[in-house]
């Protein structure tokens, strides 16, 4: 049995791992291993007021806190039957369009990019991409100033709940948001051309389903209240648990999903394999020229689809501040019934998030979250393991696989949750 170990498996967020093993030249197995241990979200908010449930969930991911924020959001007011005023909507919009910044530009320029490279990090890449670093970090900069002016402060803000805002931005820094955001826009499409200048290997490429939110009015967007299949299907947010199927495996404390018994990804790239023809501006031009079939099969490409939706978070900033700019600000609807039940879908920057709450006499009486990675993990296996049987196939060896599978894995932008454990290949 032969053992090789790559510790740790950097640029990932969270504990996790790959194992690989092999019989020979055979595949026998490729998990992705998940070491941090349950933190019980679901069963903690149990017995809650709605409006403390929103304290704790989006503790459940610094870089997505206002992505869960809202898909609780969502589901709470679908059980109480709150109906937000339009301009709180523009503003949960707003609030959604600068943490795609956020994250995007951290997972594209710093995480992703340096695979595509050959640099170990971005730290390394200074040296000959140091324009590219220093747009990462004003992309990241400016798409957490966002969520400061949305919702109250960077990480975890208290701004947004139930039915409305606490207070609403003045005209000036929403003037100051729209200005910067059709400043950064160049910084964006460059993350574009450096992906669109790739050339991606074909050994992970197998077809698979890709699922993300109809989003309303025909238009592209985070959030809605029906799921796209790709091969066609519109299903309920309500009906979730029929689209996801979730289930434990035992070599990870990380819940897994499938769609009638297969594999599917949600993402960026699902995103815009589903809705992409919705997009609009200078975003739509470049998806039309860099979309292809493999798009439907290479996991690898969904760092071009991240860099794509950042352009159009960044045009679409200017006018959802214009349009909040010009509504007066109303205050917060209010609950119409104290017990009920709702799911709230949004589109975090890795996928489709699901909050569903059962509320009974204005208490939680059950939580359900399903996150993005969760969705994802198996079809992370599959897309290695069919990497692994093709390399080794046309005589990689193990130095050249492993590296590959990393890809794959960072590909996701897998959201395991703070630090990182190893990857490891088994001979046996």
């Amino acid at each position: 049995m032969k053992t090789l170990e790559i510790v740790p498996l950097t640029r990932v967020e969270g504990d996790g791992g790959i194992t690989v093993t092999l019989d020979g030249n055979k595949v026998e197995s490729v998990t992705l291993d998940i070491h941090e241990g349950p933190r019980l979200i679901e069963q903690l908010v149990r017995g809650m007021k709605p409006d403390d449930d929103l304290n704790v969930v989006p503790r459940i991911c610094a870089i997505c806190t206002l992505s869960h924020k809202y898909a609780a959001i969502r589901g709470l007011e679908k059980a109480l039957g709150i109906v937000p005023p339009e301009k709180a909507q523009l503003m949960r919009d707003l609030m959604m369009l600068g943490e795609n910044v956020e994250s995007n530009s951290l997972h594209t320029y710093l995480l992703a990019l340096p695979d595509f490279l050959g640099y170990p990090s971005a730290i390394a890449m200074l040296g000959d991409y140091g324009d590219d670093v220093k747009r990462a970090l004003k992309l990241k900069k400016f798409g957490n100033y966002v969520m400061e002016v949305t919702s109250g402060r960077i990480v975890h803000g208290e701004n947004p709940g139930l039915g409305g805002f606490g207070r609403y931005p003045s005209r000036q820094r929403l003037n100051e948001l729209s200005t910067r955001a059709t400043e950064l826009v160049p910084d964006a499409v460059r993350a574009v051309e450096l992906f669109s200048s790739f050339d991606y290997p074909k050994y992970p490429e197998v077809e698979t389903t890709f699922m993300s939110v109809n989003a309303p009015d025909g238009k592209f967007g985070l959030a809605g209240d029906s799921i796209l299949v790709s091969k066609g299907e519109e299903v309920d947010a309500e009906d979730y648990r029929r689209l996801t199927s979730e289930r434990v495996v035992p070599h990870s404390f990380a819940k897994r999903a499938t769609y009638d018994g297969k594999t599917y990804t949600v993402g960026a790239n699902a995103r815009l394999i589903n809705m992409g023809d919705r997009l609009d501006g200078q975003a739509a031009d470049l998806f039309k020229d860099n979309y292809s079939d493999r798009w439907l099969k290479n996991p690898l490409l969904n760092n071009l689809a991240q860099a794509i939706e950042m352009v159009w978070a960044l045009e679409h900033i200017p006018e959802a501040t214009e349009m909040i700019a010009a509504l007066d600000d109303p205050a917060r609807a209010e609950a119409t019934r104290k017990s009920g039940s709702g799911t709230g879908a949004v589109e975090a920057p890795r996928g489709i998030l699901y909050h569903h709450y059962e509320i009974k006499d204005g208490l939680i009486e059950v939580a359900d979250i399903i996150t993005p990675t969760a969705q994802n993990l198996d079809d992370i296996e599959m897309h290695m393991r069919t990497c692994g049987e093709r390399m080794l196939a046309d005589g990689k060896s193990d130095a050249e696989l492993l590296p590959a599978l990393e890809m794959i894995a960072r590909a996701y932008d897998p959201c395991i949750s703070c630090a990182t454990h190893l990857v490891r290949l088994k001979r046996i």
